[in-house]
């Protein structure tokens, strides 16, 4: 019998990996930054306005720029961790889906595989 299952897919530590890494948090915190600029921006437009619904945008805005500084703050703890971190450490990357066979007498503990990847190859199947 086939089933499907969750197969996790590992990522080894290597400098590589890490300037990517370092280089895709940095890119993502630029942008972030940008938009809440952007939405500060917005924010003194509708300040400015003087209208009834005021209120609800100046909330909608402050709401948005709060998620935009956790995101960010967020990001700064990610390029903490990823200093601490050895070269060698593995990563979960992602969790895909496989095909596996399964029969009787199986070990069920056995069936659980992961995938190590390292600099874009599959160096181990476990």
């Amino acid at each position: 019998m086939q089933i499907l299952q969750t197969v996790v897919v590992k990522q080894v530590l290597t400098e590589t990996l890490k300037q990517s890494l370092l280089s895709s948090y940095q890119d993502k915190k630029s942008q972030l930054e940008k938009e809440y600029e952007q939405l500060r921006f917005e924010l003194k437009k509708t300040e400015r306005q003087q209208k009834s619904s005021h209120q609800e945008k100046a909330s909608f805005f402050q709401k948005e720029m709060e998620q935009r500084r956790q995101k960010m703050e967020n990001l700064e703890f990610q390029q903490s961790q990823l200093d601490i971190l050895p070269l060698g450490s593995e990563l979960k990357e992602k969790e895909v889906q496989a095909l596996i066979d399964v029969s009787i007498g199986d070990r069920w503990e056995e069936t659980e595989k992961t995938i190590v990847i390292k600099d874009g190859i599959v160096v181990e199947i476990r």
